[in-house]
């Protein structure tokens, strides 16, 4: 069971690095605080990508205390 928890906790962490990294590279270089801040309504992919961001994020931090709690 630990071996199933830490697989799906690693799978999990490279699904939500990969959708951060997606997110940041459509910012035009706002990761560092370049660029104009301007405050816009999320559409379409951007606010799927966001979305699913909040859902991986929240299957991480549960499969990271079940993995401690079991182990």
């Amino acid at each position: 069971m630990g071996t199933f928890i830490s697989l799906a906790v690693i799978l999990v962490v490279i699904f939500l690095v990969t959708i951060i990294l997606v997110q940041v590279k459509g910012e035009a270089g706002n990761l560092f605080g370049g660029g104009g801040t301007s405050f816009r309504t999320r559409r379409g992919v951007e606010k799927t990508l966001f979305q699913l961001t909040i859902g991986l994020a929240v299957i991480f931090v549960t499969l990271a205390i079940v993995n401690i709690l079991y182990t």
